[in-house]
């Protein structure tokens, strides 16, 4: 898998947490670095320990799942793919967060966003990845992007967000649908 490839997949990954992100934004009267530094490790920790979780668990099935494994990658990121996009369209664009930070709320919220990165790291168990550096890629950037988000949502709102969702979940499908591409044509 490329770089590229695994940029996308984190782009597409953190969109949730972005969103939450823009939510806690909403609803802050100030920023204060404790805000973006809780967002940051919750977000981005989660995203970076999820796919190393599910590659292992897949790995431990892998060799009874080799002959399908092409089939197994598209429906694991096809279906989180349409899962997202189908998120995206039923969501009004108004946010109603509230800008609690408090452990178990920051804990219960980064699980939600990331199960979406330990089923895409089962994925990962069937692909060449070095699953350390994609994790440390997709926590990185999901990191950054919470941070960002909490300024956006701050300043601007939520009028994008499911558009934000819609595009992530465009992305995991066509990236479910490389491994049949590859398996069929090549």
């Amino acid at each position: 898998m490329s770089t590229i490839e695994l940029i996308l997949i984190a782009l597409a990954l953190s969109m949730d947490a972005f969103a939450v992100s823009v939510a806690k934004g909403l609803a802050l009267r100030r920023i204060d670095f404790s805000h973006l530094l809780s967002v940051g490790l919750w977000f981005g920790g989660f995203q970076a320990l999820m796919p190393v979780a599910g590659y292992f668990l897949g790995s431990t099935f892998a060799a009874y799942f080799t002959s399908i494994n092409h089939w197994i990658a598209f429906v694991l990121l096809g279906s989180v793919g349409i899962n997202m996009i189908r998120e995206a369209w039923g969501k009004c664009d108004s946010c109603d967060s509230k800008a609690d930070f408090s452990a178990l709320n920051m804990f219960l919220l980064a699980v939600a966003t990331s199960i979406d990165a330990l089923i895409v790291g089962v994925s990962f168990a069937f692909w060449d990845v070095n699953i350390f550096y994609s994790a440390a890629i997709i926590g990185v950037i999901t990191a950054l992007l919470s941070i960002v988000g909490i300024h956006i949502g701050h300043l601007f709102g939520c009028r994008h967000r499911s558009k934000a969702e819609f595009f992530g979940g465009v992305v995991l499908v066509l990236l479910g649908l490389k491994p049949l591409v590859e398996h069929f044509f090549f």
